[in-house]
C-alpha cells in the first residue's frame, strides 16, 4: 500500500512584517534556507537523496521572484542536483506544496521531498505583485459585474452574515493572544521553532527564538481600535456591514518560513528515519469569491464525509485566523467547540506569513499532537483516540487531516509492523471501524486553508523529548 509520512517539520520564529521587525534584516532567500537546512541537520538526512523541494510563496516579485525555492535550497547547502520549484495558491501555498509532495510520494514519482513556504512581508509587501494591473479581464468581469472586494470587506460580510458582533470578535482575538503567550511561556513552541541569528541594532548578532507578534492585550484595549476597512463606497454597496474588523481581531502581517520533510514509510526505514505522521487523503474545494474566506466550511464537510467521520470525532483544530470572523463563522456553521480550536493561539497572535502559513500550521499542529498525547500504550496500542484538524482560507480552502498512533516508545522495526497491522486491520473493517469513534486505533486531525481544500489523513508516530 502506497503511503507518505512526515519525518520532521520546523519553522522560523515569526517576525513583524515591516521595517524594524525582528526578521526584517533577513533576505527572503536566507529566511527560507534556514528551515531547509534545519531539516537536514535535525534528521541527519543526506541531502543527496532529496528528489525535489516544493515551496509556497505568494509575493513572487523582487527578492522573492525567479523561483525562490531553488535559490534557498542552494543557500541551504543542498546539492546542485536537487531541483526546486515555487508554487502559489495564495494563503494555501505552503500546504499546497505539502500536497504536491505527498502526491509525488504516493504516485512513486518521489522518494524524499521537502515541502514548505516563505513570505517576507517586510521585504515584499502584500499586493506588490499586482502592480496596479487589471486582474480580471473581460470574461471574469462579465460573470461578476459588481466586482470583487478586498479580504477585509469579505471578513466584514462574514461577520454580518453570521451575526458576529464586535465584542465576540475581540474576545476571540484576546483568547488567541492569551493562548499563544501561554504556549510560548510553557515552551510548547520550542520543538518547532529553529532560532536564527540576525544583526542587532549595534550590528552584532542577536538570536531570534520566539514569535514577535505575541503581545499583552485586553478587551478594553481592543475595543479602542478603529475599524480597519471602513469605506463609504462599500457601506453603500453592503449596508448590512457593521464595521467590526480591526487590526486587533485580524491576522498580523508577518515574516516567516517553514519546511516539512516527506517520504514513504519504506524509504524512511531504509534511511533510518523515524516518521512522525502519515498522510493519506488530499482534496480541494472552492466557495463564493465574494465571501472569499468561507471555503473552510464546505472544505471541512467534504473532508469529514470522505473520511467517514463527524466533527465530534476531532479533538483539536487549527484554523487559520485570517480574521476572527472567519473562525467564528466556521465554528458556528459546523457546531465546533472553540475550546478545541487553536489551543496554542493562531495567526491573530502569531502572524500570517502568507506563503508559509500552510507549513507553519502543519508544523504547529503536529507538535500539538505530540504534546497532548495521552493515549495509553497497550499490547495492541488500541486504547483511546485523538483527532486534530487545522483550517485556513481564501476563496478556496485547504485542509490537512492528521492521524496519530502512540507507538513512539517501541523499537523502529516494531513501530512499522504495528502501524502496518493496524492500518490493514482498519482497511479490512472499513467502514465499521470508523463508526466506533472512541475505539479508533489511530489519532485523527484535519487542517483547512481558505485557498484550496487539501486534506491529508496522517498516522502520527509519537516522538517525545530526547528521542531520535
Amino acid at each position: 500500500m502506497a503511503d507518505a509520512v512526515i519525518i520532521d517539520a520546523v519553522r522560523t520564529p515569526l517576525g513583524k512584517g515591516r521595517p524594524g521587525g525582528a526578521l526584517a534584516g533577513v533576505h527572503p532567500v536566507d529566511l527560507l534556507a534556514h528551515p531547509l537546512a534545519a531539516l537536514v541537520e535535525r534528521t541527519g538526512l543526506d541531502p543527496r537523496v532529496i528528489d525535489d523541494v516544493i515551496v509556497g510563496c505568494v509575493g513572487q516579485i523582487g527578492e522573492q521572484s525567479t523561483n525562490i525555492a531553488r535559490r534557498a535550497a542552494l543557500a541551504a547547502g543542498y546539492p546542485e542536483r536537487v531541483p526546486a520549484t515555487t508554487v502559489d495558491r495564495q494563503c494555501g501555498s505552503a500546504q499546497q506544496a505539502i500536497h504536491f509532495a505527498t502526491q509525488g510520494v504516493l504516485a512513486g514519482a518521489y522518494d524524499v521531498v521537502v515541502a514548505g513556504g516563505v513570505e517576507s512581508m517586510s521585504h515584499v509587501p502584500m499586493g506588490s505583485a499586482v502592480a496596479g494591473a487589471d486582474l480580471d479581464g473581460t470574461r471574469l468581469s462579465e460573470r461578476y459585474p459588481d466586482g470583487f472586494v478586498p479580504q477585509g470587506i469579505s471578513a466584514e460580510l462574514i461577520a454580518a452574515r453570521w451575526g458576529l458582533d464586535r465584542s465576540a470578535l475581540d474576545a476571540f482575538a484576546l483568547t488567541s493572544q492569551q493562548r499563544a503567550a501561554s504556549a510560548r511561556d510553557a515552551g510548547r513552541f520550542d520543538h518547532e521553532i529553529v532560532p536564527l541569528k540576525v544583526a542587532g541594532p549595534d550590528g552584532g548578532p542577536v538570536e531570534v527564538a520566539v514569535d514577535e507578534g505575541i503581545r499583552a492585550s485586553s478587551l478594553d484595549g481592543l475595543a479602542k481600535l478603529s475599524p480597519a476597512f471602513r469605506s463609504e463606497a462599500m457601506a453603500k454597496r453592503f449596508p448590512q456591514i457593521h464595521w467590526s474588523i480591526t487590526a486587533g481581531n485580524s491576522s498580523q502581517i508577518t515574516d516567516g518560513a517553514a519546511a516539512v520533510l516527506i517520504t514513504s514509510a519504506e524509504r524512511a526505514a531504509q534511511l533510518g528515519l523515524r516518521p512522525r505522521a502519515r498522510i493519506h487523503a488530499l482534496v480541494v474545494e472552492g466557495d463564493d469569491p465574494l465571501y472569499m474566506l468561507t471555503a473552510i466550511i464546505p472544505a471541512t464537510r467534504k473532508l469529514l464525509a470522505r473520511s467517514a467521520l463527524c466533527l465530534r470525532d476531532i479533538d483539536l483544530f487549527e484554523v487559520n485566523e485570517a480574521f476572527a470572523s472567519v473562525v467564528l463563522a466556521w465554528a458556528s456553521e459546523l457546531g465546533a467547540d472553540l475550546d478545541k480550536v487553536n489551543v496554542n493561539g493562531g495567526a491573530i497572535a502569531l502572524g500570517h506569513p502568507l506563503g508559509a502559513s500552510g507549513a507553519r500550521l502543519t508544523t504547529t499542529l503536529l507538535n500539538a499532537l505530540e504534546q497532548r498525547d495521552d493515549l495509553k500504550l497497550g499490547g495492541a496500542a488500541t486504547q483511546g483516540a485523538k483527532r486534530r484538524m487545522s483550517l485556513r482560507g481564501m476563496r478556496h480552502a485547504v485542509a490537512l487531516f492528521l492521524q496519530h498512533a502512540p507507538i513512539g516508545d517501541l523499537p523502529i522495526e516494531e513501530q512499522y509492523q504495528v502501524v502496518a497491522d493496524l492500518w490493514f486491520a482498519l482497511v479490512r473493517t472499513w467502514p465499521e471501524a470508523w463508526n466506533q469513534p472512541r475505539t479508533h486505533l489511530l489519532t485523527k486531525g484535519i487542517g483547512v486553508h481558505g485557498v484550496s481544500l487539501l486534506a491529508a489523513d496522517i498516522v502520527k508516530f509519537a516522538m517525545r523529548e530526547g528521542e531520535n
